[in-house]
Formats: C-alpha cells, structure tokens, sequence
C-alpha cells in the first residue's frame, strides 16, 4: 500500500507551477505559429525566457532565433554577456541597430539623449522583415500598470498597435492565437511572475547574469532621483557631478534611462532579501522611460513598442 505521504511527491512548488506555465507557453506558440522570435536584451528576464526556452524543448536547440533591438547606449558588459549566452545556447543572434534609422535618417535623435522611446520603428520593422508572427516579450504583469493589463497573448495589429477590444480570453489555459495578414502577436511567458520569483528562480536554476546586477563600484551623477551612468548618450550635464558609488541594478535598457540602486547584495541570496524589503516596482525605482508621463508604457504599447 503506498505510504500517505507519497501524495506530496506529486506536489509542485511555487517556482515549478510557474515553470511548467512557461514551458506550456512556448510549446504552444511553436505549435500554432511558423515564424517565432525571441525578444532578448541580456537582462535577467530574457535570459529566463531563454532559460526556460531551452528547457522547453530540450534536448532538440531551441527552435526560434532570439531579437535584440540595440540604442547603441547599452552597457558594453551586457552586449558581451549577450553573445556568450547565444553562443553557449547555441542560438541564433539578429541584431536591428537604432543608429541604422538615425544614420539614414528613418529616425531622429532625442534632445534629452535617450533612445529607449526609439526602439520601436526598428522593432516593427524587423518583426516584418523577419515575418515573424509571434513575438516572445520578457514583460510581467506585476512590472508596471500597463503591463498588468496583458495576457499571455497579445493581439497586434497590422502596424504592431495594441487594442483591448481585441484581446481575447484566456480560459483553461487555451490560448487563440488567430490572426489577420499582416498581424502577429506579442507572448508573454512570465505574465504571472513577479521580480522576486525570478530572482528566486535564477538562484534554483543556477543562472548566470551580468555583473552589473550585483553590487559594484561606478561612476554614476543623479538626474531625477536616479543614479545614471555617464557616457557619450549626454551625461552628466553642466552641474551633474559624477561621484562613485557602490550600486547595482533591477533592470537593465538603455544607459539613458535606467539607473542604478544603492546596494550591498553581491550574491543572489542578497538580492533575493533586498527584493522581498523593497515597496517599488523595479520599473518604478529605476526606469526613466516610465516617468515621461503618467501613462508613458500605455503610450508605447499602443504604437507598437512593448
């Protein structure tokens, strides 16, 4: 007779419910789509939708290539750490570069230096070149109000806009990815993590990371209640000092716009307790894109960006 306690082999845990959503994801898209693409940047959400990616579908490669959208102003560290995890993957690297619009002239510079809000005539452009008609994005619904209103899929138009009216429901964990000519859809695995779910699950999985997401000594100058980086994208200013700090980063996107956090974590079991003290959202505390208006992710998400 089996023991009353075999039941609890059967259980899975927090993380294991959120990995086995993940996985269900990336296996259904691969089956009702032909042309994939991941969305991967080096942060630590890509690289968990890598991760898991690999897991997926495992021990055959990955079957989609992965899409980096490149400002020119992205931490040299996380470039590098970008093409050895591709490698190591062994998974297809497209790169689309801003500069390309701005040097041709499809894109014009900004007066404030950042080029985050930029990425979006690239990103539309390349998921038409590449015809990829679906789109795997790194976005949790616990990051910023906009993205709270997401599902798993997300319907876009023929110009890559996004319409409520057209989201569909999401029962039982069916997902209809029906589309037009033209359309494809946005995917989001980790809908339902939060940022300390993800830390939780690096530090299981054993995932290695940029550096820069643990505590270091840089340079930084403060503009708006933020630690930035200097660099040739316009920083610091007449009157911005630069002063060293020992800091680390939540997020990580353009130079311009994300800035760094006062911190002693230099392991992932610090970060995990810094994580689970904080009240703000990593979006909220160090993302200056997000703090161009009220409803600066709703904006872009209505022209096609996230």
């Amino acid at each position: 007779m089996p023991g009353e306690n075999d039941s609890a082999a059967y259980t899975l845990d927090h993380l294991d419910v959120l990995e086995s959503e993940a996985v269900h994801v990336f296996r259904e898209v691969v089956g009702e789509f032909d042309r994939p693409v991941l969305l991967f940047s080096g942060g630590k959400d890509s690289v968990v939708m890598l991760h898991l990616a690999a897991k997926a579908f495992a021990p055959s490669p990955v079957p989609f290539p992965v899409l980096h959208v490149d400002t020119g102003h992205n931490f040299p560290e996380v470039l590098t750490y970008r093409d050895e995890t591709v490698e190591r993957v062994g998974v297809r690297l497209v790169v689309t570069y801003v500069q390309d619009w701005i040097d041709d002239g499809r894109l014009k510079e900004r007066a404030d230096g950042t080029r985050n809000p930029l990425q979006t005539v690239p990103l539309l452009e390349s998921i038409v070149s590449g015809k990829y008609d679906s789109v795997f994005g790194g976005g949790r619904r616990d990051e910023e109000k906009a993205r709270a209103k997401e599902r798993f899929f997300s319907l876009r138009d023929e110009f890559g806009q996004w319409d409520p009216r057209r989201q569909r429901p999401e029962l039982w964990d069916v997902y209809n990815g029906r589309r037009r000519p033209g359309e494809h859809v946005r995917v989001f695995p980790l809908s339902n993590w939060t940022e300390l779910d993800v830390w939780s699950y690096i530090e299981r999985e054993k995932i290695e990371l940029p550096d820069l997401y643990y505590s270091h000594e840089r340079e930084v100058f403060s503009r708006d209640g933020m630690w930035l980086t200097p660099g040739e994208w316009g920083g610091p200013k007449e009157g911005e000092e630069l002063v060293t700090r020992t800091v680390r980063y939540r997020t990580v996107g353009d130079m311009s716009c994300t800035g760094a956090v006062e911190s002693e974590a230099t392991t992932v079991a610090d970060v995990i307790v810094e994580v689970a003290a904080s009240r703000l959202t990593e979006r909220g505390a160090t993302r200056a894109d997000d703090r161009m208006s009220e409803a600066a992710m709703e904006d872009r998400k209505r022209e096609g960006y996230f």
